[in-house]
């Protein structure tokens, strides 16, 4: 499946925001969007007004260049969660929330959703005993997820640990650090989903 392979901080320069997508050098002064935070090409210190589809198709693509998917994909996830029961918009970032390589990277097992997908391909990620290396792969309420317990593994969780020991975890998991586990307390709310998107418009897009 092909991928952006290109370099990350123009992404976030593009969208006008951090999607925190190199980790730990976001949260430092290196940070290549606090030092050029207008939009990357010859005229990106232009300021330009966006017209409704504009804004509609950037709110989009933050949100699917923060989680790191394509659009098909994206667009089959969509399609899944308005025939879910609830709101729309707030079922797609339970769904985006909900996958094994953003609950790793949640869980400070990883410093970017980036990695978090490559250490749950590589088969580092257990859920609830069993290897799963699908990503996508989307957890349940009381799903336990556990890094293998064997010194690679580990030792690569390890290193994330003391990199995101700063970060927040979301108070709907509950997170065992020394063990090496988490699990899924409770579907996340919207206001427990720190997502700086309006999703209303990413519906208004893909209602077209």
């Amino acid at each position: 499946m092909a991928r952006y392979s290109g370099p990350v901080c123009k992404l976030c320069r593009r969208e006008g925001m951090k999607l925190f997508l190199k980790g730990f050098k976001c949260y430092t002064a290196k940070c290549i969007y606090e030092r050029r935070s207008f939009a990357p090409g010859v005229h990106g210190k232009r300021r330009t007004k966006l017209s409704p589809y504009g804004e509609q198709l950037r709110e989009k693509q933050k949100l699917r260049r923060m989680y790191g998917i394509l659009e098909k994909q994206f667009r089959i996830m969509f399609h899944k969660a308005s025939r879910q029961k609830g709101i729309t918009g707030e079922n797609l970032l339970r769904l985006l929330e909900l996958r094994l390589d953003n609950i790793v990277f949640r869980a400070g097992f990883a410093p970017a959703r980036a990695a978090s997908r490559m250490f749950v391909t590589h088969g580092h990620v257990t859920v609830n005993g069993k290897k799963v290396n699908i990503p996508s792969y989307q957890l349940r309420v009381s799903d336990v997820i556990e890094i293998k317990n064997n010194e690679k593994s580990r030792k690569l969780a390890q290193e994330a640990l003391k990199m995101t020991e700063s970060r927040l975890v979301p108070e709907w998991l509950k997170t065992d650090k020394e063990n090496f586990k988490v699990q899924i307390l409770d579907v996340p709310s919207r206001e427990q989903m720190d997502i700086p998107i309006n999703e209303q418009l990413i519906v208004e897009l893909y209602s077209k």
